[in-house]
């Protein structure tokens, strides 16, 4: 399939569930948003994140208000992903603690001897790289050739292994589970498929410290909400935690690159689907294959499913920089739908919750 189909989709199965063949249960994202912080708060580089009210934004998009979840400067890695697979790593080293959770000097040891694979479009791959080296566990990212030397660089500085295999996510994630496979690793992807399902379920959940975060600080009910996604990991997460706190209220809008539209086509055709289309500038969302779990949590929850063209995005990006939020077409671009016009009923009384996942590039 192409990215030339219709830029937006309603959910015909939202409130209820994909059509699925078979008889293994579907599986959803975690809403156990306290456990999450309940571990959290044995990190020293954990803090909550600032959500802020973006009212100058929210002029120029033409709503009553914008409220922005500020993840750029998340436990130093400029990403909400520091939020996933470093928690899951965490939750293992936790486990493996389980009579010494007192004796802080052994957390620094807790893995040592294992060894974590996954492939990575982006920050992903340095959350692995940062949990591993705070509990003592090897990492070996795996990436495709399209992603920036600059970016294998900055996991090699956290201590992983890099290895260059395939021209996309999907390929590169194929190598890893299959090196994984032979060599004993833990694979942690931040996808799910038929088979695998716990590592990515655990990373998700890790995203909901996110969405209790706002939900705390917000001062408001919001009538929107914006989640760019790849494989859809945060946006289900999101997703799931607002329903449980919110019910229906707020209209949740899922933001994909015109180049992978892979919720919106499974969505449209009621299964998994594996898309096709050139590499995007929203690396981070340049994901072709949904995640299972991600994709039955969002047909679920999800009101509303858009693309977005690398246009719009760079513009998004460019107007975001303007009003001082300097991110990258990835982080910003749940807000650039919303600059866009993609959905065009909001009106002069919405209210906007968005996430401004990561920073610049070279922030």
């Amino acid at each position: 399939m192409d990215g030339a189909l219709s830029k937006t989709l309603d959910n015909m199965w939202r409130g209820g569930a994909l059509p699925v063949a078979g008889t293994e249960p579907q599986l959803y994202p975690s809403v156990a948003a306290d456990a999450v912080a309940k571990l959290l708060t044995l990190c020293p580089r954990h803090a909550i994140t600032p959500l802020i009210e973006a009212d100058e934004l929210a002029k120029k998009a033409g709503v009553a208000r914008i409220w922005i979840k500020d993840e750029r400067a998340r436990m130093g890695l400029g990403s909400f992903k520091a939020l996933g697979a470093a928690y899951c790593i965490a939750s293992a080293a936790a486990d493996a603690l389980k009579d010494k959770i007192g004796a802080s000097q052994v957390w620094e040891t807790a893995l040592h001897g294992q060894t974590y694979a996954t492939a990575s479009a982006g920050n992903h791959g340095l959350s692995v790289a940062a949990g591993a080296r705070i509990f003592g566990a090897e990492a070996v990212i795996y990436l495709s050739r399209a992603v920036p030397e600059a970016f294998a660089q900055r996991l090699r500085d956290k201590g992983a292994r890099v290895v260059r295999a395939g021209d996309n996510y999907e390929a590169s994630m194929a190598a890893a589970a299959a090196d994984a496979e032979e060599n004993g690793w833990t694979l942690l992807s931040d996808s799910s498929w038929p088979g695998y399902s716990a590592p990515a379920i655990a990373v998700m959940e890790g995203y909901l410290q996110l969405a209790a975060e706002a939900v705390a600080q917000i001062d408001g009910v919001p009538t929107h909400i914006f989640l760019q996604a790849g494989v859809g990991g945060l946006a289900a997460a999101v997703a799931a935690y607002a329903r449980q706190v919110w019910g229906n209220t707020p209209q949740i809008i899922v933001v994909e690159p015109d180049a992978a539209p892979a919720l919106i086509e499974s969505i449209r055709s009621g299964e998994l689907q594996d898309t096709q289309g050139p590499v995007s500038s929203m690396g981070r969302l340049d994901c072709k294959t949904p995640s299972m779990v991600a994709l039955n949590g969002l047909a679920r929850d999800a009101d509303v499913f858009a693309t977005i063209s690398e246009e719009e995005a760079a513009a998004g990006v460019r107007t975001l920089a303007e009003y001082g939020y300097a991110t990258t077409p990835s982080g910003g671009a749940g807000l650039a739908a919303l600059l866009a016009g993609r959905v065009k009923d909001l009106g002069p009384d919405a209210r906007v919750l968005a996430i401004l996942s990561e920073g610049p590039e070279d922030g």
